[in-house]
């Protein structure tokens, strides 16, 4: 059987063949000082046995029989001869010089060290060129000793020199590779890596710095670090940087304000003391699952620590509500009928607040609807003032029309009096409460400002936390935490600060408007798509029908149609398969939510039956979805 030849065999057999068609001598030690490579000239010019001339052989072994040999003379000490020269290769030293052999010719040697460890050598006859000096000298009578002298210093100085240009090249090549590998290392980190000078400039840049912080350049080297982050990052980094600068390492987080990014910074000196090398690397995505996995241990805490108040303080509402139903049933003198009438709205608030409770350790969903915020803004203001303390004013402006807006009223309903009654408390006297609300690019922001003493330090890092309180044991510390896990779960944020002349709580939510809609409904029940069709006029949507999936899909296309509102379970088909026409679209379906068809739905689901409002909040959610992502940062 005839093998066919190895690429690899073929490629090393080329390779000896060069090399013995080169003039010199050469060898190649690896970094554990074995052969790697030698040339025929190696063996002929050193009269070597084969077994020191193939690779893996020793350079140990080489020198020793060379020394026994009397290549380099006598000597007085053969084995402290070897050592010193096996020693002397072991540091892979650029070297070049030239030397008497003991069959009176004379070589140069000239060495390099290789970037992957080990080291070459060229062994060049030069006995010509000896012969030549000496030649020379004894011939040139007119010539000067000195001339002489120094023609000879020259030539083996320009032989040196040409060996010294050969190995720094081969070192700058090593090295240009080495860097060019390191930079790209560099580039591939998920983290800007950068070098800062004494002087707060930038002296080198992995160019990650925009993936870090948003809105920055890639190309910062030369710039100072407040010309490339800006004055105020600048100002937050200074205090870090200057005792990085002593020599002393740190690491540290701070908010990227232009882009409210949670960013980790390791500050380490560099040794030759030149400056300080920066890591940078985003940790919002690590601080909120942090915050998250607080919140949930301390909710559920909280849950089992409350469970049996909820249930016994449930009790007690029971009674109070059928109290206050059978009052409402009598003919009442005066203004009775109507507190009477009060004390069961708060009694049913109460009742929905104690259900919110008992479920705070479990997930909770959002109940979108279309909602006027002025109304809303209002029906919060009537609901608070009763309990605000005598002498204190609650105000309400809002710079939106009534035009609705997709909200959960109930959670926001429930953060703004947490809000307005902590700034109740927080007044000792008469004061003000502002409630404003006002758009601000893609996002609603509403206030709740007082004139009270402002948060403490402490207030503004932990007042979200659950169980912390700052009013002396009459507070459960639950109010902010629910706050601020309620916008988290509507997509916005909550910011606490003070303005100068008391505290205010800024909540930033996602600005979802609720527009007129052409949609198409697709049911194949007639009394059904005319009760749905109704309602879907009523909430001021055009309409166009469609009794089946093959109806629907020929009028996928009209123009101006944006929504599609279909039956799951059609007489032809399924409603999901209108999910391809490149439109919003939600089902509807009796079936229960465990259902299998229901489960592998990719579209939103309405349950039938439903009302108004439930189908105008599906729809404006659906659209919402549909619409380009809401802008990052809610916060200058």
């Amino acid at each position: 059987m005839i093998r066919a030849p190895n690429p690899d065999e073929t490629r090393a057999e080329l390779t000896r063949s060069g090399l013995n068609l080169i003039g010199q001598a050469l060898s190649i030690f690896d970094a554990d000082l074995r052969l790697a490579v030698a040339n025929l000239q190696y063996q002929a010019m050193f009269d070597l046995p084969d077994e020191l001339t193939r690779p893996g052989a020793s350079f140990e072994a080489t020198i020793r029989y060379l020394v026994h040999r009397g290549e380099y003379g006598p000597q007085d000490d053969p084995e402290a001869a070897i050592a010193f020269r096996v020693k002397q290769a072991a540091t892979f030293e650029p070297h070049y010089f030239e030397r008497p052999r003991a069959n009176g010719r004379w070589i140069a040697v000239e060495g390099a060290p290789l970037g992957e460890g080990g080291w070459i050598t060229v062994y060049t006859d030069i006995t010509d060129t000896k012969r030549q000096e000496s030649l020379l000298r004894a011939r040139s009578e007119e010539l000067s000793e000195q001339v002489l002298d120094h023609a000879e210093r020259l030539a083996a100085a320009n032989r040196e020199l040409a060996a010294t240009n050969a190995a720094l090249q081969e070192a700058q090549r090593i090295l240009t590779a080495s860097e060019a590998r390191i930079r790209q290392v560099t580039e591939m980190v998920p983290a800007h890596i950068a070098h800062v000078d004494a002087s707060y400039r930038y002296s080198f840049s992995n160019r990650q710095q925009p993936l870090v912080f948003p809105g920055t350049s890639d190309r910062i080297t030369g710039l100072h670090v407040s010309e490339a982050l800006g004055p105020q990052t600048f100002a937050t980094l200074k205090p870090w940087l200057d005792r990085a600068l002593t020599g002393e390492p740190q690491v540290f987080e701070m908010t990227h304000q232009p882009s409210g990014r949670r960013i980790r910074i390791a500050l380490t000196p560099d040794r030759t003391g030149q400056g300080v090398y920066v890591l940078s690397t985003d940790v919002s995505a690590e601080v909120q699952v942090r915050e998250a996995i607080s919140h949930a241990g301390k909710r559920s805490l909280a849950a089992r620590l409350t469970s049996g108040m909820a249930h016994d303080f449930g009790n007690l509402l029971t009674i109070i509500l059928g109290l206050q139903g059978r009052l409402a049933g009598l003919d009442l003198p005066g203004t009775a009928g109507a507190d009477v009438q009060a004390t069961l709205a708060a009694a049913r608030r109460g009742a929905q607040l104690l259900n919110r409770l008992a479920s705070i350790s479990l997930p909770r969903d959002l109940s979108f609807q279309p909602v006027s915020l002025p109304a809303l803004l209002n029906e919060v203001a009537t609901l608070a003032r009763p309990s605000l303390a005598e002498g204190v004013v609650l105000s309400v402006e809002s710079a939106l029309d009534d035009a609705p807006l997709l909200l959960d009223p109930g959670a926001l309903q429930d953060s703004l009096l947490n809000l307005i009654l902590n700034a109740n408390a927080a007044l000792s006297g008469p004061g003000t409460i502002s409630l404003t609300a006002l758009p601000r690019g893609g996002w609603l922001r509403i206030m709740v400002e007082d004139s009270g003493p402002g948060f403490s330090p402490e207030a503004l890092t932990r007042a979200t936390e659950p169980f912390y309180s700052t009013k002396q044991g009459q507070g459960s510390g639950l109010g902010l935490s629910m706050v601020y896990d309620q916008t988290k779960l509507a997509g916005g944020t909550l910011r606490l600060d003070n303005t100068g002349t008391g505290a205010r709580v800024t909540l930033s939510l996602p600005l979802r408007r609720v527009a007129r809609q052409i949609v198409l409904l697709v049911e194949d029940d007639d009394t059904i798509r005319t009760e749905v069709r109704a309602m879907l006029t009523g909430l001021g949507h055009a309409v166009i029908e469609a009794a089946s999936l093959t109806e629907a899909q020929a009028l996928t296309d009209l123009p101006g149609l944006t929504l599609i509102l279909s039956d799951m379970q059609l007489g032809d088909g399924l409603g999901l398969d209108l999910s391809g026409a490149g439109l919003p679209l939600v089902l509807m379906t009796s079936l229960p939510p465990g259902d299998p068809l229901r489960a592998g739905a990719t579209a939103p689901v309405l349950t039938k039956p439903f009302d108004a409002d439930r189908l105008a909040g599906a729809l404006a959610d659906a659209a919402c979805r549909a619409a380009p992502d809401t802008p990052e940062d809610p916060h200058d």
